[in-house]
């Protein structure tokens, strides 16, 4: 017979190969987390009024405002990506940064975490960098590994850059602040688009017959013109992305929110349908297909979310979070080996697994154990989204890759490109820029300050202060006035200065 100590362990392996069988996971996570739920009823480890309350606990993790938020931004993103913005930035671009050797590359690196604040899907990003850029790559000699590599590593910015809506879900999961998600982000963001454009500088120094520049006479455009496309194509959505940022206390700065993450997905949602309007893209078949696509998202989401619950309630009644807790705790190498540890296991977990399904599954088991082990959760959730950002350019299982790679194939049999783009090309190139996003997961973990740089700070105590309004207060008693302590002065006493994006929590 089982006893309760081994069920844990028993069921989390039952996980794992669940999982792995590819059935819908939502609806695996719900059928393991009900049979071993009755399973522990009949064994008597749990009363079955502890599932009764299965029902109630759902409805109320689904009625948190905060998940309205994905819907909105996801509404957004998906609109902006259809009405042309990635057409525009390109074609300015590549023809700005051209003459450089690798100049083509830049402009798809720039591109990337521009579209990455803007669209915040990985599938659309790549498919429309791909489209535009890869012929013309190719057209002027480009290397096919690197083509492709830069493409959808890219593309898979759009995971780590605010407003990103894997910030949003771990920003719930964890119970942080989704602005203070967004500011912890930037520093790595900007890290990785750093770390991609060095790569590409010195691969242009060391091979410069891979990353050559383009010709004079393909480019159309010059000077101010040029740079008025460049401009065109920017500002306006830039605008829309600070805007929505700022007013949530997202940006590194602003120290005041006014809107909640929800509100804030409202408003860009109605900014994204007014620059589509600008751009003269609006129309009903547009909006009848971003409408879908956000439906198919939010439903995958809530049914996860659902499925996970399911799971998490269950493996908590049969004290599995004691076990994940004792099992890490005591890792060699204290936080550092915990964070290796985890970061590790989350590495080999995105083979098979997207981030939602991380984030919903696995998270809720390992953030209690970082809370006690007194790891900050704003860097902890950031440096995993770093991690998980990785999941779409592992090969041979990185949806990236399998986007490319069906692009690649249309286009050539379209005739757009000279040649076929062989899988073992875009696997191969994948390799490289997986090396460099591993790269700042390490850099994350060993300087959190990477993180926290831009986090609003804690507003230390005036001690001496503090005593003289104490004395005032407790001055004679015979004294017909006496002075009372104004909230004001008690809240910036005796309190941490709260940051500015607390007003983000629903």
């Amino acid at each position: 017979m089982i006893s309760m100590e081994a069920f844990p362990p028993l069921m989390f392996a039952g996980l794992i190969v669940v999982l792995l069988i590819g059935f819908p996971v939502a609806f695996s996570l719900a059928a393991l987390g009900l049979a071993c739920g009755f399973y522990a009823v009949s064994q008597g480890w749990f009363p079955p009024e502890f599932m009764s309350a299965l029902p109630q606990n759902v409805f109320g993790i689904l009625s948190n405002d905060l998940l309205l938020a994905i819907p909105f931004f996801t509404l957004m993103g998906s609109l902006l990506e259809k009405c042309g913005l990635a057409e525009d930035m390109l074609d300015s671009m590549g023809q700005l940064f051209g003459p450089v050797r690798g100049g083509l590359g830049y402009s798809v690196i720039i591109v990337g975490f521009i579209l990455g604040a803007i669209t915040g899907t990985v599938a659309g990003q790549v498919i429309a960098m791909a489209m535009i850029s890869l012929p013309v790559m190719m057209r002027y000699g480009y290397s096919m590994r690197y083509a492709t590599g830069v493409l959808a590593a890219s593309g898979t910015i759009t995971q780590l850059v605010p407003p990103s809506l894997v910030l949003v879900v771990l920003a719930d999961q964890l119970g942080r602040s989704v602005g203070d998600m967004y500011k912890g982000a930037w520093g790595p963001s900007i890290l990785q688009v750093l770390i991609f454009a060095l790569y590409t500088f010195v691969l242009a120094r060391l091979r410069p017959e891979q990353v050559p520049g383009v010709p004079k006479e393909a480019r159309t455009l010059q000077g101010w013109a040029l740079w008025k496309k460049c401009l065109r194509g920017i500002i306006p959505s830039a605008l829309l992305i600070f805007a929505v940022l700022g007013s949530m206390g997202g940006l590194p700065g602003i120290d005041t929110a006014i809107c909640t993450p929800t509100e804030a997905g409202a408003m860009g949602a109605v900014g994204a349908f007014i620059l589509a309007g600008l751009h003269r893209r609006l129309s009903w078949p547009l909006v009848w297909e971003t409408m879908l696509g956000t439906m198919r998202i939010t439903a995958m989401v809530v049914f996860i979310l659902i499925g996970s619950r399911t799971f998490s309630l269950v493996f908590q009644g049969v004290e599995g979070g004691r076990w994940i807790e004792h099992m890490l705790s005591n890792l060699p190498g204290g936080q550092i080996g915990f964070l290796i540890a985890v970061n590790v296991f989350i590495f080999f977990l995105a083979f098979f697994l997207d981030f939602f399904e991380i984030a919903f599954i696995i998270l809720p088991l390992l953030g209690p154990v970082a809370e006690k082990m007194g790891i900050d959760l704003v860097w902890f959730g950031v440096m995993l989204c770093v991690n998980m950002q990785t999941s779409f350019m592992h090969p041979p299982f990185g949806f990236a890759l399998f986007y490319l790679r069906g692009i690649a194939d249309t286009l050539f049999k379209n005739g757009s490109l000279p040649k076929k783009v062989e899988s073992g090309d875009i696997y191969m190139g994948a390799l490289p820029w997986v090396a460099m996003q591993l790269i700042l997961v390490a850099i994350v973990i060993f300087f959190p300050q990477t993180v926290t740089v831009f986090l609003d700070k804690e507003k230390p105590v005036d001690l001496n202060q503090a005593s003289e309004l104490l004395q005032q207060m407790g001055g004679d008693k015979d004294k017909p006035q006496q002075k009372e302590l104004s909230a004001d002065d008690a809240a910036r006493l005796f309190a941490p200065e709260l940051p500015a994006s607390a007003a983000s929590q629903p």
